[in-house]
């Protein structure tokens, strides 16, 4: 079984639970600065209004009252406080309160190795599980991680959270990376704030090259050994080498570095395996064609042919 099919099926129940969630958001959301209520009053047309909350998270532009605490409470309470406010003025008034335009939470943007990228709305507090299935789960292209970009303070803390000391962009730690199989185990499953950047991260290709059964490239996911992307490739033919498996490491502006590895120490668990990198070249050698140093002229026509081969 794909590795990716267990949080594919989890990405489908999560679904189905994120659609059902939405309709009991009109009684959890709580309100923050920039929404717009509708307020009615009974029989009092001259009081009705709609609001907005302001910067402080106050309702201040009610008629003939002070202002009403609206942040970080239910429209429910803020209904409540009106009335009574009102029932200074008026006898037993009936007020209704209703959120008309909900401005205060920015939605989280999710991109990279899922299958539709977009924004998802953060009305009511939403796990990073629940985010990866409304994108429609994780693809192969993944590269193991998953990084979350915290662009805004938490609006309305809950119980032992302080949203001054939690991080956000241009502090110290305003970046969280989460491994996908951490994820998928659920050992970790943090909240996503509003405004919260996503993104699944995307593999990068090694190439192999020599003497081995389908020359090409795989996609390095996260932890990807030479044994396994040699497997991806259908193994090394029976004139390789293997005693002197060369890496051609790239090292950005300094030279590459060449790694020497002596594939069948591994293969007889007397070395242990060697966890390749992005972009690392994987020579193969044997006594013929790919012994005579001209390895670079198959690797370019492989780069000009061959698409990277999606981990399953």
């Amino acid at each position: 079984m794909s590795p990716k099919r267990p949080f594919a099926i989890l990405a489908v129940l999560i679904c189905v639970v994120f659609i059902a969630v939405q309709a009991q958001q009109q009684q959890t959301y709580v309100l923050g600065p920039g929404d717009v209520l509708e307020v009615k009053v009974f029989g009092q047309p001259e009081l009705n209004s709609t609001p907005q909350v302001d910067s402080e998270g106050n309702l201040s532009s009610l008629h003939f009252i002070d202002s009403i605490p609206a942040k970080c409470r239910t429209e429910k309470q803020v209904q409540k406080d009106i009335a009574l406010a009102y029932g200074r003025l008026i006898k037993d008034p009936q007020v209704s309160v209703r959120v008309l335009e909900r401005k205060s939470r920015q939605p989280a943007t999710v991109s990279g190795a899922v299958r539709t990228a977009g924004k998802i709305p953060t009305e009511r507090k939403i796990h990073l599980n629940e985010l990866i299935a409304a994108s429609g789960g994780i693809t192969e292209k993944a590269a193991g991680t998953i990084q979350i970009l915290h662009t805004e303070p938490v609006l309305c803390p809950g119980p032992g959270e302080d949203a001054e000391s939690l991080p956000v962009a241009g502090t110290a730690v305003p970046l969280q990376v989460i491994k996908i199989s951490d994820l998928q185990a659920g050992s970790v499953n943090p909240v996503i704030r509003s405004g919260d950047l996503v993104l699944v991260t995307e593999a990068v290709p090694v190439y192999i090259t020599g003497s081995v059964v389908a020359p090409g490239s795989v996609l390095a996911s996260e932890q990807l050994t030479l044994s396994k992307a040699l497997g991806m490739v259908g193994g090394t033919r029976k004139e390789a080498k293997l005693s002197e498996i060369r890496i051609y490491r790239q090292k950005g502006s300094a030279p590459q570095e060449i790694i020497k590895v002596n594939f069948e120490a591994i293969k007889k668990n007397e070395k242990p395996d060697v966890f390749l990198q992005p972009y690392d070249v994987i020579e193969v050698t044997d006594t013929g064609f790919f012994g005579t140093g001209k390895w670079w002229e198959v690797l370019a026509g492989i780069l000009l042919r061959s698409a990277p081969i999606p981990i399953q």
